[in-house]
């Protein structure tokens, strides 16, 4: 498939016990309507859950939605599982309620932009589009 014209791919996930989606489909809404094809996985997801089914629908990105307080741990366990599995050119991105520390220290690890709370939904929707067909040019460039 030529990657360079296909719609983007987003995964959006819910890690570990947090209870609370609202946003997470308020998210998966926005993409959407912006052309993106959306795979949401539901609560309670694992990072490997997360990984293996970012691996089977082939996505560009995926947004994880955390406000359990376990971001550093979650965010750092599909990123690692992620790289194992050779998926480097995939954006890991989410929201939620981030110390501004904290998403610091993800982003120096690999980890793209997180939004919190209040965030507008066309600052996400123009973050990944942008971030992934970076990705993706990048990616071609290797290849060719």
């Amino acid at each position: 498939m030529n990657h360079a014209s296909a719609p983007i791919r987003v995964l959006v996930a819910k890690p570990g016990l947090d209870g609370h989606d609202r946003g997470a489909k308020v998210v998966a809404a926005a993409l959407r309507d912006a052309g993106m094809e959306v795979i949401y996985t539901g609560l309670r997801q694992t990072p490997e859950m997360i990984v293996r089914t970012a691996l089977e629908e082939d996505v560009d990105a995926i947004g994880l939605s955390i406000h359990s307080g376990a971001h550093m741990v979650l965010f750092r366990k599909v990123l690692a599982m992620l790289r194992e599995e050779g998926m480097d050119d995939v954006l890991l991105t989410g929201g939620g309620i981030i110390p501004e520390d904290d998403a610091r220290t993800l982003a120096e690890e690999g980890v793209g932009r997180l939004f919190g709370p209040g965030a507008p939904l066309s600052d996400l929707v123009k973050y990944i589009r942008e971030e992934v067909e970076a990705r993706r040019k990048a990616s071609e460039m290797k290849e060719s």
